[in-house]
């Protein structure tokens, strides 16, 4: 058996795994903690981590059970094949989740030599390309009239992907 990631409606991902849980069925939606302000009070709550994601074990045969279950639109993959993910990554995703002394937060996935956006401090909105060196993150900004480029060693979680625009 095989670990999928299914694609289900926005606020559903819970429901999802209780339902995938009573087909018997392995299921899992990791968690943070965040929080969350309304008009009169501040508390902490439990947010999915990859929202409208759930994780799901189960043989590739069995894809028709897990695409009929309520609030699944569909099993993440390429080319209309479900990819797999694998047990490595799922156990890493299940240890960070349960590390109670580790603060996580989603955050964009970027990639090297992808356009990236710092989005705090000092240096907020500067644009350049992410490169990795020896473990730490680079964003290389150039001066394009010069023909030269500047290198800035800085923390991944200050940065944002910029969207590609397409052109017609």
């Amino acid at each position: 058996m095989n670990w999928f990631a299914l694609t289900v409606k926005p606020r559903h991902e819970l429901a999802v795994a209780e339902q995938l849980a009573a087909k018997s069925l392995a299921a899992y939606v990791p968690l943070y903690r965040r929080r969350a302000r309304w008009s009169d009070r501040v508390k902490i709550i439990e947010t999915p981590l990859f929202p409208r994601y759930v994780f799901c074990r189960f043989q590739f045969e069995d894809r028709l059970t897990v695409l009929r279950t309520s609030g699944v639109s569909s099993i993440v993959g390429f080319n209309g094949v479900p990819c797999p993910i694998s047990e490595n990554e799922i156990e890493t995703v299940k240890r960070i989740a349960l590390a109670s002394d580790v603060s996580i937060v989603p955050h964009p996935f970027v990639r090297v030599g992808q356009r990236v956006r710092i989005c705090e401090g000092p240096l907020m909105g500067v644009e350049g390309i992410l490169e990795r060196e020896k473990g730490t993150c680079r964003v290389v900004v150039t001066v394009e009239a010069m023909q030269r480029a500047i290198a800035l060693e800085i923390d991944a979680s200050l940065l944002e992907p910029i969207e590609e625009l397409a052109y017609a």
